[in-house]
């Protein structure tokens, strides 16, 4: 299978199959005329990756897992730990963006929204104490 095809069988773009070749995530073998040809390893390997990337898991992580889940001697407790990070981190941001929402939400309260020069939201922030 080429690039184009397994492109199209794992719905990624070429570009990011070529970058996942290039960070090792992923090692096509090369045709005599050097083309990239993928086996149903190398697509399963794409498709975990597809996978991974969809849940917000950083290159990173998604090299630990993709060792984790070639290795059939793991252990759970690995692939777990990995989660709980992520997990973490995304609640994390969770909590940014809410205190973003509720921040902006007030600003855009307080501002009128008519003719005149006077704005909340910019003295907010042009002030040195956001």
């Amino acid at each position: 299978m080429n690039i184009s095809q397994a492109a199209a069988s794992t719905g990624l773009p070429a570009k990011t199959i070529r970058y996942y070749e290039e960070l090792g995530l992923i090692q096509p073998t090369r045709s005599a005329n050097g083309y990239r040809t993928f086996a149903d390893t190398t697509l399963h390997q794409l498709n975990f990756l597809a996978h991974a990337r969809a849940l917000g898991f950083s290159i990173d992580h998604c090299r630990s897992l993709l060792a984790l889940w070639e290795d059939r001697d793991r252990a759970s407790a690995d692939v777990r730990r990995i989660a709980l990070k992520h997990l973490s981190e995304i609640e994390e941001k969770i909590a940014d963006l809410s205190a973003m929402r509720d921040t902006l939400g007030e600003l855009v309260s307080t501002c009128d929204g008519n003719d005149r020069p006077d704005c909340p939201i910019l003295n907010s922030l042009s002030s040195s104490s956001g």
